[in-house]
C-alpha cells in the first residue's frame, strides 16, 4: 500500500516539517509526499490558483498531518488545508510539538487523533488512520 501524505505546516517552521518527513522516510518505505514545502513551492499566479493546487494534492492524499503549534491559529493556509481535508473526508493527524500544552481548537475539533512529538506515535497513527 502506498501512503500519499500531505504534511501541513508553516514555512516559518521548516525544521519540524523536515523532521516529520525523515520519520516517515525511516519507517514507511512506500509513501509519496503530497505536501507543498518551501523548497518546492507551487508556481501559482494567484492565491486561488494555489488553493486549487493544494486542494488537488489533498484530494489525492491518504490523509493530512498537521503540526499543531499555536501559530496555526494565525495561518490562513493551514486553516484552508483543514477545511479541504474535511471536505474530502480525509483523516487528519495532529502532532503536538514538544513543549506545547495547548492545541488550537480547529485542529482539536478536526483531527482523528493528536499525537505527541515522537516518531513511533506518528507512524502508528498513519498506519491506523491512513
Amino acid at each position: 500500500m502506498t501512503y500519499n501524505i500531505f504534511i501541513s505546516h508553516s514555512w516559518k517552521y521548516n525544521d519540524e516539517y523536515y523532521k516529520i518527513e525523515k520519520w516517515i522516510d525511516d519507517s514507511i518505505s512506500d509513501w509519496r509526499n503530497m505536501s507543498v514545502p518551501e523548497h518546492d513551492a507551487k508556481k501559482a499566479d494567484t492565491d486561488k490558483e494555489l488553493e486549487r493546487m493544494i486542494d488537488n494534492n489533498i484530494k489525492n492524499s491518504s490523509g493530512v498531518i498537521i503540526i499543531s503549534g499555536m501559530y496555526t491559529n494565525h495561518s490562513k493556509w493551514i486553516d484552508k488545508e483543514i477545511d479541504i481535508a474535511s471536505k474530502y473526508g480525509k483523516s487528519i493527524i495532529g502532532i503536538k510539538p514538544r513543549g506545547n500544552e495547548r492545541t488550537p481548537n480547529k485542529i482539536y475539533d478536526n483531527a482523528k487523533i493528536i499525537v505527541n512529538w515522537n516518531s513511533t506515535s506518528l507512524i502508528n497513527a498513519i498506519k491506523e488512520f491512513f
